[in-house]
């Protein structure tokens, strides 16, 4: 296994979200503009906010296990299955380079 490879993959999308999202706060439609526009117009805007939050959120959640797997990396446990121990497929990993566990383990948790 390519760790070097790997590593670039992880640290490459963790500057991709850190670009992405630059720090900013969510940019609210509904925060400038309450109570104008029908009630169509507010739907709207407080959908925007929940998007933007779950797209934020998600963010998080794969920066958090980009660390992980960097982690890991460093330990020596990357592209090992944290649920039945055996080595995560290359595949898998070239898809999802933060994964934790391999895909029959991810097909047994739904």
């Amino acid at each position: 296994m390519d760790l070097a490879h790997y590593r670039e993959l992880l640290l490459r999308k963790q500057a991709e979200i850190l670009s992405e999202s630059g720090g900013k706060p969510l940019q609210t439609s509904m925060g400038n503009n309450t109570r104008q526009g029908d009630l169509a117009d507010q739907a709207d805007g407080t959908n925007e906010v929940h998007v933007q939050l779950k797209v934020k959120q998600t963010d998080g959640k794969i920066m958090q296990a980009i660390e992980e797997a960097l982690w890991r990396m460093d330990h020596g446990s990357y592209g090992i299955c944290r649920d039945c121990g055996e080595q995560i497929a290359l595949a898998r990993l070239n898809a999802i380079p933060w994964t934790r566990v391999c895909i029959t383990c991810k097909e047994n948790q739904k």
